[in-house]
């Protein structure tokens, strides 16, 4: 029994392990900033171990939905595509904010602000995970972190990556939006707390 949990604990652990690391540039251009913009970018991220296109998996998990209970892989697939406006760019956006305000840092990351610098935040890959209520995986999210000019956006000043960020929450989730949305969460979260260390300390 003893080894059974041992492994449960093992499992868990690497379950919400994450990697972020500073792949390019440095935190000096962020410390007098009050705002920085935020875009979101979804154009090529790919999805499951197979790494499918978004496209790929939608019509798979939407014919797959279909098929046991007619109409609910249609109405599923509404769900996902308004997932990132109402789910994932809000968790990311919270929980960076709540980090800093906690530590009582004057600086805020919004959507639609004209500010010097923005943070584009680039999907690279999401496992969604699964959840049959005694047994559970989270979700996995994988981003790109930069930080680059408003007005000339080739132009990157800090470049992170977030690896397999985990989105999970206490009890049963059976939304995999929502669990991707913990991910997201997790992705703000963290970057959050390397701001405090690099950028505002």
């Amino acid at each position: 029994m003893k080894k059974l949990v041992l492994t449960l604990l093992f499992v868990s652990g690497a379950a919400l392990a994450q990697d972020m690391e500073v792949k390019s540039g440095d935190f000096a251009f962020l410390k007098d900033q009050k705002e920085i913009n935020v875009e979101f970018d979804y154009s090529s991220f790919t999805m499951m171990k197979e790494k499918k296109s978004e496209a790929q998996y939608v019509e798979e998990r939407t014919a797959d939905l279909n098929e046991k209970s007619k109409g609910n892989g249609n109405i599923w697939s509404k769900k996902w595509s308004g997932a990132k406006e109402s789910i994932w760019n809000p968790k990311f956006l919270e929980l960076v904010n709540v980090v800093l305000t906690k530590d009582k840092k004057d600086v805020s990351f919004q959507e639609g602000l004209s500010t010097p610098y923005t943070l584009i935040v680039q999907t690279v890959w999401i496992y969604p995970g699964w959840d049959v209520a005694m047994m559970k995986q989270a979700a996995k999210v994988t981003t790109n972190l930069k930080f680059v000019e408003t007005a000339n956006k080739s132009h990157v000043l800090l470049e992170i990556s977030s690896e397999e960020a985990p989105g999970d929450q206490y009890g049963s989730n059976f939304s995999n939006e929502s669990r991707i949305g913990e991910g997201y969460a997790k992705t703000g979260k963290s970057l959050g707390k390397l701001l405090l260390k690099k950028a505002y300390k």
